[in-house]
């Protein structure tokens, strides 16, 4: 959903004394030109652009550039998750109708980069289990369907819904810097086909729809940011394209996730270096 510019020649251009520097100006000044009027790149046959998103809210990550941090024993209790990580995670199997693969198309035709290239935080709102049920039923109708890549338990516990390389279904209608795909010629476009989805499972006193709850876990703090540093060196993912599911979505129905602490997952991050 990109616009592009023709720029119009003037019908007249002013004589100029060619000197030998002068000449070199004229010749810089024409291959400047020329590149400026050049005509954009056709779109390669059968495809045609796809509409641009809607405008939203600037994206601002409270995430900052930090190198080190004063917490030992947190850092050697991070490092400790990080090398068992492989081992810490659960791998669910869960419905079909609930994850899809990649697009490497749209719907008009246009290639697609399926690199994940951000991720998208979120809450269960219920607990754990009746995430992972959700996942595990199937559902013919594409408003039920829905899953995230990782969920995380109150007590720290890593669950795989979604192996990273298929699109999980986390996210409606929304986008994210200005992009977003369709890859469904009945709905409007998502972040589904560059995201990673990860959701923290809400505490009890949380299972409503109040605007705040008494927050998570240092356990999912602990998890959240072994997992998204694994994600960042693996996908080359900024700490600037972690956000959060009330900001992608479009529709503006979104509140999660709710009592989130940036500021723990930013200690957090820092010592496991992908802050620097």
């Amino acid at each position: 959903m990109v616009r592009q510019q023709r720029l119009q020649r003037h019908p007249g251009w002013p004589l100029l004394l060619l000197t030998a520097s002068g000449a070199a100006l004229l010749l810089a000044c024409g291959l400047a030109l020329q590149e400026m009027l050049r005509p954009p790149m056709a779109p390669e046959p059968g495809s045609r652009r796809s509409p641009a998103p809607p405008p939203q809210a600037a994206w601002v990550s409270p995430l900052r550039a930090q190198c080190s941090s004063g917490d030992s024993r947190l850092r050697t209790r991070l490092l400790a998750l990080q090398a068992a990580l492989p081992k810490r995670i659960r791998r669910l199997t869960i419905d079909p109708s609930n994850y899809g693969q990649r697009h490497r198309r749209d719907v008009f035709g246009n290639r697609l980069d399926p690199t994940p290239a951000m991720v998208v935080l979120h809450e269960t709102v219920y607990g754990l289990n009746s995430a992972i049920n959700t996942f595990t039923t199937h559902h013919p109708n594409d408003d039920d369907q829905v899953s995230y890549h990782v969920l995380i338990g109150e007590k720290g516990q890593i669950v795989q819904a979604v192996d990273p390389s298929k699109r999980a279904f986390g996210a409606g209608n929304s986008a994210f810097l200005g992009r977003w795909v369709i890859t469904n010629p009945q709905m409007m476009g998502s972040v589904n086909n560059f995201a990673l989805h990860l959701s923290l499972e809400t505490p009890l006193d949380g299972e409503n729809s109040a605007p705040s709850h008494s927050g998570y876990s240092s356990a999912q703090y602990d998890a959240l940011a072994v997992v998204l540093a694994d994600w960042m060196r693996r996908f080359d993912i900024p700490a600037q394209h972690i956000t959060t599911h009330r900001h992608v979505d479009l529709g503006q129905e979104r509140a999660d996730p709710r009592s989130f602490n940036w500021q723990a997952l930013q200690e957090r991050l820092a010592l496991l270096g992908v802050l620097c």
